[in-house]
Parts: structure tokens; C-alpha cells; sequence
């Protein structure tokens, strides 16, 4: 049976983004108020999945071994304060390389359904920039965006889009707490 996921992504959404990258563990600081709605998903039947655009990595800003550092003290960080990160997918490439795992594009997202089992229909994606609207939406995923982070910014090009509506919500603990209340009328 497949399983649903929350897919996060990194900066701006579970710690503060930076301008220059967050290319060390001293650079990186959680945004407040994260660990409760990490809590609620480990105690929920959602797999969470980290899904994080790193082009630094490309750039030559920081080494792959390094943004793996991080990712690994964020997700021990999490599990001490009773969250839980099930996997995370990382694209290392610059935006002009095209790949297919950047964000919008679906790549990782479809890595991570395949190696875990997971419906991408049942899933959700939170994120704060237009780019993670996106990928959601390649898959068929539903996301949702927050106002951490780049999302105040990207919200208005979010209208510009005249896509699909997308929730807008002021942070992790109210997407979280969208997606709890919507599976629980389901």
C-alpha cells in the first residue's frame, strides 16, 4: 500500500534562508516555533521528506559533504525535540543546468515516491517559494505555501501566475495544521 508524505523544504520553511547559502551548521538557525509542528507530523502517518534545492553546491560555495552535515545535524536537532525527518533529497545543481531534479521541476519528488512508496496524490508539499508550488503540482501533490522565508516575496508572483489556488498560510505550524484538519474531515 502506498504511503502519503509531507514533503518540507529546507530553507525558509524549517530554518531561516540566507542570502550568501547556508554552507555550515553555524550558519544555520532554525526559524522559531518549528519544533511543535515537526512533533505533529512524527505523531501523524505521513512520512515527512525533506526536498531541498542546494545549488551553493554547484556554485562551489560548499561541498556536497557539507550541506550532508547539516541536513544530518537538522534532522538529529528534529528527532531530539520529537520530530522526525524520514529522508531528504537534495538537487546540487545550478538553475541554468536544467535538471530534472531542481525545483519546479518534479525530480525529487519522484525519487523519494519511488524509493518509499509513496501516493504523491495523498501527499502535500509546504514550501515558500513559487518554485516548490511547482514541483507539487508536476505530481499532482497539493502544496501549500508560507510566509517564512522568500514567501511574502513570492506570494505576489504566485498571483501573477493565475494558476491553480494554493493556500497561503503565515508558517510551518499552520500548514501543518491545515493538513491535519484536512485529513481528519477526509
Amino acid at each position: 500500500m502506498l504511503k502519503r508524505a509531507v514533503f518540507l523544504d529546507r530553507d525558509g520553511v524549517i530554518n531561516e534562508n540566507r542570502p550568501d547559502h547556508v554552507k555550515s551548521w553555524e550558519e544555520f538557525a532554525f526559524l522559531p516555533d518549528v519544533f511543535d509542528p515537526l512533533r505533529q507530523l512524527a505523531r501523524s502517518d505521513f512520512g515527512v521528506v525533506v526536498v531541498s534545492n542546494q545549488s551553493a553546491i554547484g556554485r562551489g560555495l560548499v561541498h556536497r559533504t557539507a550541506v550532508d552535515e547539516i541536513n544530518r545535524h537538522m534532522s538529529s536537532v528534529i528527532s531530539v525535540h520529537g520530530g522526525r525527518i524520514d529522508a531528504i533529497y537534495v538537487c546540487p545543481h545550478r538553475p541554468e543546468e536544467n535538471c530534472s531534479c531542481r525545483k519546479p521541476r518534479p525530480g525529487m519528488l519522484l525519487a523519494a515516491a519511488h524509493d518509499l512508496s509513496l501516493d504523491l496524490s495523498k501527499s502535500y508539499l509546504i514550501g515558500d517559494a513559487v518554485s516548490d508550488v511547482g514541483a507539487g503540482n508536476a505530481v499532482g501533490c497539493k502544496p501549500i505555501l508560507v510566509l517564512t522565508g522568500r514567501g511574502e516575496s513570492q506570494r505576489a508572483l504566485l498571483m501573477e501566475d493565475g494558476g491553480r489556488p494554493v493556500p497561503v498560510v503565515l508558517n510551518l505550524s499552520e500548514a501543518v495544521d491545515l493538513i491535519l484538519r484536512r485529513t481528519e474531515e477526509a
